[in-house]
């Protein structure tokens, strides 16, 4: 791949610019964000680490949005973080006014490109995004399985003392309090995490994995997750890049898989060249049914409330 464009140069932002560059997922970064000098700052440092880290991929930071002109891949970060005793609904009225203008110039610059958002509430602002630029669902895509399910990996790594390396983990439903961690898809080596952890500790991982972000959130104080994220964004990236065909719990537009329609939600997808290629869709029990349909009902209240004059 060529360029990748992240709009919003951010912890997130600045982050995932750092990994693409460090594993030379692409040959060009493009840090975008309206704040004076602010890209062109933390583009040049990140740069500097070349010589340490041996990598040619260029970084470069504008405020021009004109900068993300022909991007294949874009990401957008941009909008205003959650604070503590937040959830990520509580940000989205001003984070729709940010996407919207964001949304014009994507449209204008780099037609053909791939987008991540990670922007929150990620679920409903890359609804947003779809509905706005009128694109096939294959190439509007949402970071927030793939950081759910690392966060509920490291969390087992923790417990059981296995490799992080081994440990496979889905989580479905929207990024917040009414995400879906599905244990019983989740293994060490290809063997059931129910083998290792009983009932009652396993579902106490679930509700720290529901609560990550906050976690992360209240501990630091001034500052929600970046490094995590970054990573997440970045792992999502390589997969497009390199078309590797990898199975990811990415948030993406449904049209009646699941059963739910006209909606974004986090779901295995398997990403490619072109983006999205299908959803998988895993057969839930009645049980995660239910706690899929009441993520879903959050979200789409979200997106109802966006709608609203």
């Amino acid at each position: 791949m060529q360029k990748v464009a992240i709009i919003g140069a951010g912890r997130v932002g600045e982050t995932t610019a750092q990994i693409l560059a460090e594993q030379e997922i692409c040959r060009e970064v493009v840090l975008f964000d309206i704040r004076e000098d602010v890209p062109q700052g933390a583009a040049l440092d990140i740069f500097q680490t070349a010589p340490f880290f041996a990598f040619d991929t260029r970084v470069i930071g504008s405020n021009d949005p004109a900068a993300m002109q022909d991007a294949e891949v874009v990401v957008i970060t941009a909008g205003v973080p959650r604070k503590p005793g937040m959830s990520r609904s509580d940000v989205l009225d001003t984070n729709v006014k940010v996407i919207d203008t964001i949304v014009s110039d994507l449209v204008r610059y780099a037609p053909e490109a791939i987008v991540i958002v990670v922007s929150n509430p990620v679920d409903v602002l890359t609804y947003r995004v779809w509905q706005q630029t009128g694109w096939p669902r294959q190439r509007v895509l949402g970071q927030a399985g793939v950081l759910d399910a690392s966060r509920m990996a490291a969390f087992i790594a923790m417990e059981t003392g296995f490799s992080a390396r081994d440990i496979t983990t889905i989580v479905l439903g929207g990024h917040g309090d009414s995400m879906v961690p599905v244990p019983r898809f989740c293994t060490v080596n290809g063997v059931p995490v129910s083998h290792f952890i009983d009932a009652q500790r396993l579902d106490e991982i679930v509700q720290r994995t529901r609560g990550g972000g906050a976690e992360i959130l209240a501990l630091r104080k001034n500052s929600s997750a970046y490094d995590a994220p970054g990573a997440s964004v970045a792992a999502m990236v390589d997969a497009i890049s390199h078309h590797r065909n990898r199975l990811l719990p990415c948030v993406a537009i449904l049209d009646g898989e699941y059963g739910e329609q006209g909606i974004a939600m986090g779901v295995p997808c398997l990403l490619s060249r072109d983006g999205m290629k299908r959803i998988v869709d895993l057969g839930l029990n009645d049980a995660e049914t239910a706690m899929f349909r009441q993520s879903a009902a959050s979200v789409r209240a979200d997106i109802q409330r966006m709608k609203a004059p």
